[in-house]
């Protein structure tokens, strides 16, 4: 596993020259501290931002809002690509072959509810979940609409496969709550899994939305990269470097700490925000609740294989584990599967079943069943949702499903959620919401006040404007 960008050549880079820094420090006791900076260390740190706790934000005052603030943690399972509504939890068994397809329904746990039949796992545990199956906005480009999902907010440029990633962007949530969430000593505020949504398919390449955004690179969420089902799974950034043991590496901190004393006249915002920076990467390297917070192999096997032998489930796993040593907000995207993830224009049964719902299903029956066995589910909220669901009608030469974003589902569980439940319903083929409709921005809003931030509260970006932090409204009846 990796931390983008930096690469292990980038690593070894950054070790060698703090060496050389080390040898050079006798000889030139007042050295420019940008010189050590260029010297391989903007590279190495840059891909170990975490985002805190800015000193001094003021917080107003808590809403008395039902389900305000019963979250301390969030788990973003996000199915990049679009699930089809009715191939997942929503199917029609009454509707024309043509849009029932070939799935059966199977009841649930919660009376009334039927979903997919290949979502086995998922089907006893429904009393936990609320299902929402009136999921609608008007955008059918995968990257704009991922933006949406992800921050609550319209992308800079809506309706667009064309946009990459800018600091225009609105921030992601989990950089959001980073503003007012303490963590550990050493581990992030926010953790994205195995990759950054990336679609072939769209110009734009990267979705937007992933980042910080205009609250600035310092609060973008950790990127945790690789597949830690793998055997030789390992993280490389939690490695010292070349045999460093911790003495020398407080040696080294000392060392650039001593470099800032001498250089205080460069107190620029660039300079603070890599002194920022630097301090965050010592303390992950360092940290022994980091590296056990990462630690797969404190997993039984059996805990292993509950969660699926795949890097899905094991990537859930690990969020779990991150949720437990105190990181607010971990979000795990679909991985690259080389097939265009849930994007099922064709093929969509046969990858449904074979390939796609299966892990998903597993992983989430088994996060929900131990988060509620540990007693974490009442304060942890856990949202599995794409960001468009797919056309009713089959397309009839390859047996798949078009963008459809006009109506699509999703569930929610803990924090405060109902179990049991359903929010919202659509028409006899899973076109358009008949009742409840609810937009993704709305969605987030709910996120956003389950886990306590104010729907008055503004954050500043890099040029002091203030922004506010919803785009829609909390749906107060998701909450028990």
């Amino acid at each position: 596993m990796i931390f983008p960008p930096a690469s292990s050549s980038t690593c070894a880079s950054f070790a060698a020259r703090l060496r050389a820094q080390e040898r050079s420090i006798t000889r030139d006791p007042v050295v420019n501290r940008r010189s050590v900076l260029s010297a391989g260390a903007v590279g190495f740190l840059s891909g170990l931002t975490f985002s805190q706790t800015l000193a001094g934000d003021s917080v107003p005052v808590a809403s008395q809002a039902p389900g305000f603030g019963r979250a301390k943690r969030c788990l973003l399972l996000f199915m990049w690509g679009g699930p089809s509504q009715l191939d997942t939890l929503d199917p029609k068994p009454n509707a024309p072959s043509e849009v029932r397809g070939e799935f059966s329904a199977i009841p649930t746990a919660t009376p009334g509810l039927q979903i997919c039949e290949h979502f086995r796992n998922l089907a006893p545990l429904t009393d936990l979940v609320t299902v929402i199956r009136s999921l609608n906005h008007d955008d059918p480009a995968h990257l704009s609409s991922a933006h949406t999902a992800m921050t609550g907010q319209l992308p800079p440029v809506n309706k667009s496969d064309a946009e990459p990633p800018s600091r225009d962007d609105s921030p992601q949530l989990g950089a959001l709550l980073s503003k007012f969430r303490d963590v550990p000593v050493g581990l992030p505020s926010s953790v994205t899994m195995p990759w950054k949504t990336f679609h072939p398919a769209a110009p734009g390449g990267e979705s937007p939305g992933q980042s910080a955004g205009w609250l600035g690179p310092s609060a973008d969420p950790m990127l945790v990269t690789g597949d830690p089902s793998q055997p030789n799974w390992s993280v490389p950034a939690l490695q010292l470097l070349d045999g460093l043991d911790t003495q020398r590496l407080d040696h080294r901190r000392a060392l650039l700490a001593s470099i800032d004393r001498q250089q205080q006249a460069l107190t620029d915002l660039s300079t603070l925000g890599m002194t920022s920076q630097q301090e965050q990467a010592f303390r992950l390297l360092s940290s022994s609740q980091v590296r056990n917070a990462f630690d797969l192999s404190a997993e039984g096997p059996a805990t292993r294989d509950r969660y699926g032998r795949n890097i899905h489930g094991q990537c859930v796993l690990m969020a779990r584990r991150l949720l437990e040593h105190g990181v607010p907000f971990v979000s795990v995207n679909w991985h690259n599967d080389g097939r265009n993830f849930w994007d099922t224009h064709g093929n969509n049964f046969n990858r449904l079943k074979n390939d796609l719902i299966p892990p998903s299903d597993q992983a989430l029956a088994a996060v929900l069943a131990d988060l509620r066995d540990r007693g974490m589910l009442d304060d942890t909220l856990v949202v599995w949702v794409g960001e468009f669901g797919r056309r009713p009608q089959i397309t009839a030469n390859n047996a798949g499903r078009e963008h459809h974003p006009f109506c699509y589902s999703g569930l929610m569980a803990g924090g405060g959620i109902k179990g049991g439940s359903i929010y919202g319903a659509s028409d006899e083929i899973a076109k358009f919401p008949s009742d409840n409709p609810m937009s993704p921005r709305d969605l987030v809003a709910t996120m956003l006040h389950a886990l306590g931030v104010p729907a008055t509260t503004t954050l500043n970006d890099l040029t002091g404007r203030p922004h506010g932090l919803y785009g829609g409204n909390p749906v107060l009846p998701l909450f028990g």
